[in-house]
């Protein structure tokens, strides 16, 4: 079969026009917008789909060069860091606690519904396995990391189910958060719980005609990702395992709070977001556009099940449990979304997920706080431990 790729600039492109396109069904389709689906996760899914029809009749096989996927997120999450405060970070100090609770809590379930329904289904519960925590907490980085491992004690095939499984939650994690916000939002009046947004912070004289604050807001992005690497190096120089993004947040925040504590460096809080927006739905649609769909087309019977029930369960756990833990407020009804991202998929589809919900009612500052926190910093990490005890107990 032809292979035809696409390079980073083209990939970019496409990504864009994905994008558009999204925001255009969005606009004539009311229903999506009123569930508040991404428009990348629209658009993209489309160019997805006809990617996966032109690879399933052998007319070619379209690959994309992903490069700036990375460079979008880091950019993304960078700009999160600009948004924490310790003012916001000390308020917000229970509502961590409570969502690293339930974070374990989802985790563990996951894996207790894989190796439970292993037996009604008649497969070993190491395979069962295979649609746990691994690619719906962590998503393909985690599927990536342990499929070997699975393979190596004997699951054939485990790689391949691991990641056709992320694929499936990256997909259905987009999908159901917004839906699930906005019913909470709607049914219980939510909107009139919400806490106005904090004002934004007085740019300095110096840096204000420049293009509007959109030139000083890009050099004090820039300036956060190149101290950020030194930081993450240094971070993963102690043995553990990082995000990549890691150190541009953990840089962006201490600026932030140099900025505002000091009255010495201009911030540019507004330009800082709407840049974050950006990347953030650049990243989303050059993931979207990336997607093998055709993977899932390999899931035999019992593996659809599996994931079928994690996908109830998801509902269930985000609009239930993490709903009433988090307070049952506006907040807690995004946050929710993003529960749904990360608890399927990966952090920067929560934050999509949010987004998504506040562009259609109001911002949550919370909610942008709390879930890149637990989803960058913890996920990963508890994820890993938590795998590493079931695989042991199987």
């Amino acid at each position: 079969m032809r292979t035809f790729t696409f390079d980073m600039y083209q990939t970019l492109m496409v990504a864009v026009l994905a994008l558009l396109l999204g925001g255009l069904i969005r606009k004539k389709v009311p229903a999506l917008k009123r569930f508040c689906i991404p428009a990348p996760v629209i658009g993209g899914l489309i160019v997805s789909v006809i990617t996966c029809v032109l690879y399933a009749t052998g007319v070619l096989t379209v690959a994309f060069d992903d490069t700036f996927r990375e460079v979008c997120m880091i950019f993304f999450f960078t700009s999160v860091g600009f948004q924490a405060n310790l003012k916001a970070l000390k308020a917000g100090g229970k509502g961590i606690v409570i969502m690293l609770i339930l974070l374990v809590a989802l985790i563990s379930s996951q894996n207790l519904i894989a190796i439970g329904l292993s037996v009604p289904l008649g497969i070993s519960p190491m395979t069962a396995f295979c649609t746990g925590s691994i690619p719906m907490v962590g998503g393909h980085g985690t599927a990536g990391a342990f499929g070997p491992v699975l393979e190596d004690f004997g699951v054939q095939g485990a790689s391949t189910i691991c990641t056709a499984a992320a694929t499936y939650g990256l997909i259905v994690g987009s999908l159901i958060g917004g839906p699930i916000a906005d019913r909470l939002i709607e049914k219980r009046d939510l909107v009139k719980t919400a806490i106005p947004p904090e004002k934004n912070v007085t740019t300095d004289k110096t840096f204000k005609d420049l293009a509007g604050g959109y030139a000083g807001a890009v050099f004090e992005l820039v300036i956060a990702v190149g101290i950020g690497t030194v930081v993450t190096m240094l971070l993963r120089a102690t043995g553990l395992t990082f995000p990549v993004y890691i150190g541009s947040m953990i840089s962006a925040a201490v600026i932030r709070n140099i900025g505002e504590y000091s009255g010495k460096i201009p911030l540019f809080m507004d330009k800082v977001e709407d840049i974050g927006s950006i990347m953030l739905s650049l990243f989303l649609g050059i993931a979207m556009i990336t997607l093998q769909i055709w993977q899932l087309a390999g899931l035999a019977l019992p593996m659809i099940v599996l994931l079928l029930a994690q996908t109830i369960w998801m509902v269930v756990f985000a609009g239930v449990i993490t709903f009433r833990a988090m307070g049952k407020d506006y907040d807690a009804a995004v946050i929710t979304a993003g529960f749904c991202g990360f608890g399927m998929g990966a952090t920067p589809n929560a934050m999509a997920n949010m987004e998504a919900v506040t562009t259609r009612y109001v911002p949550s500052a919370k909610a942008f706080l709390l879930i890149p926190i637990v989803g960058s910093l913890f996920t990963d990490f508890l994820n890993s431990i938590l795998i590493t005890f079931f695989i042991n107990l199987i």
